[in-house]
């Protein structure tokens, strides 16, 4: 049986994308295959009107899914300190959780601590191993870049380790 997770790392600016494969080999001795699917960024220009960069993520957020059919969506919690980044980044992820919600899609969040403990078993790690692990763990040759789109990927994976391991 194969599941998709989509992975978002939520942005107004750039918003990270990676689509994931999890298949199970039936029988007594089942094994899990997981495998990179997508990956990329939806962009939205800062010189752009708020609510049109709003809905270039909404529309670019449906296509996406139309593309992908996830099972799953794993979404990166965020936390910043400058309000107004705080701000802009939560009107973008109020529109991925519309999206999801008009789409019927079941989502799970992890904080960036935890998605470093899933992939490093080291909660403290820095951006360099998490993306290490990400190639990893997908046997791709390069890391995904931009690191938008390798950060989605990671947060695809921790829900895999989560939900599906």
């Amino acid at each position: 049986m194969e599941k998709r997770i989509l992975g978002l790392d939520p942005g107004l600016a750039i918003l990270g994308f990676g689509a994931i494969t999890c298949s199970q080999t039936p029988g007594k001795n089942s094994s899990t295959t997981v495998k990179m699917l997508d990956y990329g960024v939806i962009r939205t220009s800062a010189d752009a009107e708020m609510g049109q960069r709003l809905c270039t993520l909404f529309d670019d957020l449906h296509t996406l899914i139309k593309e992908v059919e996830p099972d799953l969506v794993a979404i990166e919690k965020f936390f910043f300190y400058r309000m107004a980044n705080t701000i802009l980044v939560a009107q973008a992820r109020g529109v991925m959780l519309l999206v999801l919600g008009q789409c019927g899609l079941p989502y799970v969040e992890f904080t960036p601590a935890q998605i470093k403990l899933a992939l490093t078993n080291y909660g403290n790690a820095d951006k360099a191993e998490v993306q290490d692990a990400v190639a990893r763990e997908l046997d791709l040759d390069e890391i995904p870049r931009p690191d938008d789109a390798a950060d989605a990927l990671a947060v695809a994976l921790a829900a895999y380790y989560q939900v599906y391991m």
